[in-house]
């Protein structure tokens, strides 16, 4: 029974539907055109004596300093403190502005 529905409809179909014609008809999609591309090869080594050995991410006194300060800023800010820096631009500011 659902078979003849299914051809029944396709007939339906294949009637009030116009066939495609020309360019834009429906078929088989062309090809796609795929070019492998060779993955690239590493001839030369690594020079082991060319890289420092710091580590970037330890700090210098200074820097963590400077980091926590930044830190306590963005602590205070969220509980509406404003402790801003001491100089803008190389001028001095105020603490009153601050």
């Amino acid at each position: 029974m659902l078979d003849l529905i299914v051809r029944a409809l396709a007939w339906m179909l294949s009637i009030c539907t116009p066939s495609p014609q020309g360019r834009h008809r429906l078929g088989t999609p062309p090809p796609l055109r795929y070019i492998p591309i060779p993955p690239p090869r590493f001839t030369e080594r690594l020079d082991g004596n060319a890289s420092p050995l710091i580590r970037p991410y330890v700090l210098t006194p200074t820097e963590h300093r400077r980091q926590r300060e930044r830190r306590r800023a963005a602590c205070l800010a969220t509980l509406g403190i404003d402790v801003g820096p001491k100089q803008i631009h190389g001028v001095r500011v105020p603490a009153a502005t601050r």
